[in-house]
Formats: structure tokens, sequence, C-alpha cells
């Protein structure tokens, strides 16, 4: 059922988002009455805010929809890309009843029960044009009934750790190995398919934060993928006598896992690799290059990527704040993707051995599907090698 707007109740729910450079912008709680810090970035999708704060590369951010009506079509079991909410914060303009015959839970609900703080009643377009013009911010959201002063929430927000240096791809992964979708119903779900093809391969996958749909993605080539812990060593993934290795998306800084970048070192070369998102820097800091941090990040669903090989133009979801140095890639590795925004580096692969490796989401449909041939890609890989 629709439920009215509560002019009333909105005005009782003050909340507040503190900058570690002072400023402040008020509006008013719609998520968990809870407070919490976190880097604040962007996020340009008109869709998608369910795959947005159910990634686990957002863990540690705050996270600002600059499309301004949120909620519209509330929030389904079948668009999952894990199991639970992992962002700090959320920011929205409107937060909006459902009106989705998909719905199966309102949006706001589904917020206070993860225990995830969200604020609305900001302009967040010119939120965002802040953070283009200034870069990423260390942010709080005040959104309890605690008494707090807009200086001691800027003082919070100063102090906070924030990402830089971090490891949170351990924080997210999950804690023992286990086996991909045995039955094949998270696989095949709304829109996706009908039916599985047959096994081919066994793939092994580092999860460092890995959305569902990679999952899919992968045993729709045929590939039966078991999933690891991020500190799985390079050594017990070869006792497993894998055809492949996958190593997945993931949150905050490359630099931090240190493990992942050792055993991506020693496995390419033994078997096929593939990477995604924070996988790409790992494979690339692995082969020799140097990971920087981007000024506000790619966070959204319509970024152009060309392909160098073909020259074809691909419209693709990103959601990262680090990137390759463009003037510190190795010998050993061919710069096959570029972003027409910025001209940073989205795609790389080896010159002498099978790997390859994407900064955005092959995996995500955005409305085009125009990446999705990269996982046959390493199918086909996997098939030569």
């Amino acid at each position: 059922m629709t439920r009215p707007y509560n002019w009333q109740d909105q005005r009782d729910k003050t909340a507040f988002l503190a900058f570690e450079d002072g400023t402040v912008l008020h509006g008013y709680s719609v998520g968990a009455p809870v407070d919490r810090e976190g880097e604040v970035v962007f996020n340009t999708g008109m869709t998608g805010y369910q795959e947005v704060v159910t990634d686990p590369s957002y863990a540690g951010q705050i996270v600002a929809m600059t499309y301004p009506e949120i909620g519209n079509y509330g929030f389904n079991s079948a668009d999952m890309e894990s199991e639970r909410l992992f962002l700090n914060g959320l920011i929205v303009h409107n937060m909006n009843p459902a009106s989705s015959w998909r719905s199966e839970q309102e949006f706001d609900d589904v917020l206070r029960g993860a225990g995830v703080p969200a604020i609305a009643g900001i302009d967040v377009r010119e939120l965002t044009t802040k953070l283009r013009q200034v870069g990423t911010l260390k942010g709080y959201i005040h959104c309890s009934s605690e008494p707090l002063s807009e200086s001691d929430a800027v003082a919070r927000a100063k102090v906070w750790e924030g990402l830089d240096n971090q490891d949170y791809a351990s924080k997210v992964s999950c804690p023992a190995p286990y086996h991909w979708d045995a039955d094949g119903k998270l696989t095949i779900s709304w829109g996706i398919a009908t039916e599985l093809p047959p096994v081919e391969f066994k793939v092994v996958a580092y999860d460092f934060g890995i959305k569902w749909n990679i999952l899919r993605g992968l045993r729709l080539q045929g590939m039966d993928v078991t999933v690891v812990p991020a500190n799985t060593s390079a050594s017990e993934v070869l006792k497993m006598k894998p055809d492949g290795i996958f190593f997945s998306n993931g949150p905050a800084d490359p630099a931090a896992v240190t493990y992942a970048i050792e055993a991506g070192r020693e496995l390419i070369g033994k078997v096929p690799v593939m990477g995604i998102c924070l996988g790409l820097q790992i494979l690339g800091a692995a082969c020799g290059a140097k990971c920087i941090r981007l000024k506000f990040g790619h966070h959204g669903c319509n970024h152009p990527v060309k392909n160098l090989a073909t020259g074809r133009v691909e419209i693709t979801t990103q959601n990262h704040n680090f990137s390759l140095a463009e003037d510190a890639i190795p010998d050993c590795l061919e710069v096959s993707h570029i972003n027409l925004n910025d001209q940073t580096i989205e795609g790389i692969k080896h010159r002498t051995e099978p790997m390859f490796a994407l900064q955005y989401h092959p995996e995500a449909g955005p409305g085009p599907y125009d990446p999705a041939y990269l996982f046959c890609q390493f199918r086909e890989m996997l098939i030569n090698s």
C-alpha cells in the first residue's frame, strides 16, 4: 500500500551531514536512527539504488544518489547483489513510497532494518558539484536522538581514519570457502536466464567484496565457481586445481591488501586469470603497476569506456576511488580500455600470460549490456589454455 507523506514526521526527524571541511547540510532521517562516519561519494545512476546499497564495494562510504527521486520501485529479493547492505550511510533528495509490482519492501524500511542511517531533504546535485570541485571528503551523518553539536560532528569526521591504507576487503569477504549456487536458483533469477549451460570449467573466485551478478555471469559461461576468502594463499588455490581464477571487486585501498597482491603475483602465469575493479588494481600491482587515488572516483552507470583494440565505446557501470597510474604501467602490461571522461585506465591485459582485468563492471546491466562479452572472453581464454 502506498504510504502518504507525513510532513510533521519529517520535521520531527531532523538530521544533518557534517564534512571534515566544516560544511554542514541539514535534512531529515529516513533510515536507521543512528550516527555513522564515512567517505562521502556520489553515484550518478538514475536507477539501481538497491544494487548500490547491496554492493560490498561501498563499505566505508556514505553514498549520495544524484537522481532526486529514490525509493519509487521499492526493494525486492531478486535484485540483491549480496546477502546484506554494506554502505555506511545514504544521502537522497526525496525518499518516496514504492509504486512497483515488483516491490516486496519499502526502501526506507530496509535501511532501518539493516541499521543504515539515511538522510533526505538534501540538494544532492549541489552536493555533487561540491565533491567534484574539492574532491572526496570524510563525513559524519547524524540521524540519532543523541544531542550532538555541528562542531562536534565536524570534529568526528576529521578524526575518522578514512579509507586510505585500510583493508576493507577482509571485512566484507566470506569467512570460509563456498560453492556458488549449487542448485542454480540464484543464477536463474528474474530476467537473467531460464536454464543453465552445462559445467565445463572449474573456477576459483577471490571474494574481496564479490557481487552476485559477477558469479551469475561466470556460471552462465559454463563455469562452476568456488568462492574463497580474500586472504586465501595462492598455494591453497592451486591445490584446488582450477581451470581459471577470478579476482573480484571490493572496497577501499588496494595498497592495503598486500596478501592479495602477493597471491596475484604467484598465480599469474600458472592458470588463466580475470579481474574486475579492485581485482584489476590488485593484478596490476602484482605486475609492478602503481595505484593512485582519483579526485572523486567513478560511481554510476553511465561511464563511456573505449576498447582500444576495436575502437568500440561501451556504456559502463563503475564504482572505484583508485586507479592504475598511467605513467607507471610496466612493460609486461598493455592498456586495453580507457575512460573517455578522464582518460584513466579501464582495462589491462598481460602481454605474455593469460590474464586480463577491467576497472568497470561487465556484469551490470544499466540498460545497455555493452561489456557482457568480457565473460565470454574469459571463457575463450580457458578454452585456449
